[in-house]
């Protein structure tokens, strides 16, 4: 027995814009195998729109094609399949798009986002346990992303990409912790452990950058800077704790070194872009520690000046889902959000876009004026 449902099928990477005219993704009727052993049929009541979507989009994240896209989700346990015993019918959940083994040495040292089982199943973009349930209308396989493929109305996952979600947290709020909230708060706890009184830029301004100001606020820090290149989005991260905003621009490093009498501590990269990771590296100060969260396109390299990294002793450290331990972190993150101490609401900037939407979405994510939009397929 198939299950019919609606998803958002991307079956060629275009940048021809705007999006809502060359209609990229395709609202489809597909078909999905129900689960098999070892793997969750999930309801999708929410989905955010992320730039790594845009990237897969656009090319500049090249996957195998076509595919139901969208890997930052919330929804609920429809079914589970054979020896599923992880999560139930009825369980309010958020997807991970990390499904860890929990056994490789990776995972059983505390890295599961270094899974090679997980990546090699992204990478192939199946399922860890091997297959691709969706299928389109003329029965035509249709590659999973990320282990998720949240833009449909169901989707089958593996227990290994699913984390309870208490009552007190809204799905659509629910679900931009799977993404920008992980890893934005993982690349300050985690990855460059803030301590209280240190320095903090955060560089680019969407969802993993503006959960990396609050959790440097949540950790502490001071001051707290947060620099783009659209003044509404300094506003936003003053918002939720940056202390100032820098315009990114020729005199941005000049003037992060003045607010900071020589340079911040942490800089965190969040814009995927080798210019925001120069104004990292060249705004923080010796001993400093540069926070790569931001993925460009694969063809992108840096140059930094060996001597300046030795002799001013910087580290350059790479964050991929903010060096997180969903099944640890996820839950007292969503305790901080309970607590009132993490407002991720202001992540969200559209609620209950429709699904049939999605390419005018990517049209305002392009454009830098939303930071979260939630689809509800």
């Amino acid at each position: 027995m198939t299950i019919t449902t609606r998803a958002a099928v991307l079956r060629r990477s275009t940048d021809d814009q705007p999006f809502a005219r060359s209609a990229p993704l395709s609202v489809e009727e597909v078909t999905l195998q129900p689960p098999g052993p070892g793997e969750v049929l999930v309801r999708i009541t929410a989905a955010g729109l992320c730039h790594s979507d845009l990237s897969v989009v656009n090319g500049d994240r090249p996957r195998p094609l076509p595919m139901v896209l969208g890997h930052e989700a919330a929804g609920v346990v429809e079914e589970v399949g054979a020896g599923v015993t992880d999560v139930a019918p009825g369980d309010r959940v958020v997807c991970s798009y990390v499904p860890s083994c929990g056994h490789c040495a990776d995972c059983a040292g505390g890295h599961p986002v270094r899974c090679a089982d997980a990546q090699a199943a992204n990478r192939e973009a199946r399922l860890v346990t091997g297959r691709r349930p969706f299928r389109d209308a003329s029965g035509a396989e249709l590659h999973h992303h990320l282990g998720v493929s949240a833009f449909t109305e169901l989707t089958v996952v593996s227990p290994r990409s699913l984390v309870p979600v208490p009552d007190e947290v809204p799905l659509d709020v629910a679900a931009v912790f799977g993404c920008a909230v992980l890893t934005g708060a993982g690349a300050v706890l985690n990855t460059a452990v803030v301590r209280p009184g240190e320095a903090v830029a955060v560089i680019g301004l969407g969802g993993v950058g503006i959960s990396a100001v609050m959790a440097a606020a949540l950790a502490g820090a001071h001051p707290v800077i947060a620099v783009d290149t659209v003044p509404a989005k300094l506003d936003a991260a003053t918002a939720v704790g940056a202390t100032h905003g820098v315009l990114a621009g020729d005199d941005a490093v000049e003037h992060l070194r003045e607010l900071t009498r020589g340079g911040v501590t942490v800089a965190i990269e969040a814009a995927g872009h080798p210019g925001a990771l120069a104004t990292a590296y060249a705004a923080t100060r010796s001993g400093g520690r540069i926070v790569v969260a931001g993925l460009p396109h694969p063809r992108h390299q840096i140059s930094v000046p060996i001597a300046s990294l030795v002799g001013e002793e910087k580290s350059i450290l790479g964050s991929y889902m903010g060096s997180s331990v969903p099944r640890r972190d996820l839950p007292r993150l969503f305790a901080l959000y309970a607590a009132g101490v993490l407002p991720a609401d202001a992540l969200v900037t559209s609620r209950s876009v429709p699904l049939d939407d999605v390419n005018a979405a990517l049209d305002r994510l392009h454009a830098g004026t939303e930071v979260r939009q939630i689809l509800t397929p």
